[in-house]
């Protein structure tokens, strides 16, 4: 009997479940590998920390779907991978062959730079460690005065974990204040200018003191770029994502930042029984950010061609919009929201994207 290995339980590969889930593959064993049962869904971080949720509300629990697709689970890292012999090896050391392989594992939090803060860091990924860690941290804000929490990004991760820290301290009328460091180029870079300049007064209103320099790491919290050294009891890490160590050495072709190199079809370029989407890959055919939005829209697409790839059919291809729609949650049920050029704000924002949040949690729940 052919193997179809899904390796991680990210949002693209939700898809696949649920089509599955919809139409086993007949003669075909399907084996899962993720190392949590439950997949929390980043979108609603922000919601989480502010308190609008619960984290049961957060997470999508795999295994009904993997019994109703006829799945195999194992709750295992990937943490090797042949490609050339079509074997990946689990966390507990057994290895497992393939006929396809298909991988949404996610990227790691990109720590360059910050590892000198010691204890005092919080990687924003992976998404499970956090919610497990981040409560541990709002109880130290509880009993510490004066608490500094310094967020590090400036990006739409960094930019909304800020806000919903800020909200929490203002909301449990904790001692504490927030800082966010950015790039030199500022809060949001590569979103239109309505957008920025909202976010920015979004920021200055919540009380949030913003520094748009490079920062390291040091033991008492970090430094900026121009020397200014910033105490900090945390500091969370959100200024980007870096690829998995383990993809070097796998045979696969890679791109120049280490992520598996795929074509339109997410295809691996060098080794045809082998499929990526999410953040644990890149495309070489046009430009596309790194983004959870791309992982779903991509999921479709995915659970069509790994299917398509076994039986032996045509494979589709996933076209990436040319604008990506960001809901920003500011703290407070109140969001903003950036779309290329055009961006706009308010409380409906906000259910808006908790709407959305709350539809793609119920779409996937069994």
């Amino acid at each position: 009997m052919r193997r179809l290995i899904l390796a991680g339980g990210g949002h693209a590969h939700l898809s696949v479940l649920a089509a599955l889930a919809k139409g086993p593959l007949p003669d075909i064993e399907v084996v899962l590998v993720t190392p949590e049962v439950h997949q929390h869904y980043s979108g609603m971080l922000p919601g989480w920390i502010a308190g609008h949720y619960r984290q049961q509300a957060c997470r999508i629990d795999l295994r009904p779907l993997a019994r109703a697709g006829q799945i195999r689970l194992e709750t295992q890292k990937l943490i090797g991978l042949d490609a050339d012999n079509r074997l990946v090896t689990l966390s507990d050391g057994r290895r497992l062959d393939y006929d396809l392989l298909s991988l949404d594992t996610g990227s790691e939090a990109d720590l360059s730079g910050l590892q000198m803060a010691g204890d005092k860091l919080l990687p924003a990924k992976p998404l499970t460690r956090f919610f497990d860690t981040w409560p541990a941290r709002l109880e130290q804000a509880r009993h510490l005065p004066e608490y500094r929490l310094v967020v590090v990004g400036g990006g739409a991760a960094g930019v909304e974990l800020a806000l919903a820290a800020q909200h929490a301290f203002t909301q449990e009328r904790i001692d504490g204040r927030v800082t966010l460091v950015s790039s030199g180029s500022g809060p949001l870079a590569g979103h239109g200018r309505g957008a920025r300049k909202r976010i920015r007064r979004v920021l200055a209103a919540a009380g949030i003191e913003l520094h748009e320099q490079r920062a390291t790491g040091t033991e008492k919290g970090v430094m900026l770029a121009d020397g200014t050294r910033l105490q900090a009891d945390c500091v969370i890490a959100a200024a980007g994502a870096s690829a998995p160590p383990w993809l070097t050495g796998t045979g696969l072709k890679l791109n120049e930042q280490g992520y598996v190199a795929v074509n339109s079809h997410h295809q691996s370029l060098s080794h045809p029984q082998v499929f990526a989407a999410g953040d644990v890959c890149a495309r070489q055919d046009v430009p596309m950010s790194r983004s959870g939005v791309h992982a779903v829209h991509a999921g479709p697409v995915l659970a069509a061609n790994l299917r398509a790839a076994l039986e032996g059919e045509p494979l589709s291809h996933y076209r990436p919009r040319r604008h990506s729609l960001y809901l920003l949650a500011t703290g407070p049920r109140y969001a903003v929201a950036s779309w290329g050029p055009f961006s706009i704000e308010g409380k409906w924002v906000w259910y808006w994207k908790d709407h959305i949040d709350r539809g793609f949690i119920r779409r996937f729940s069994r």
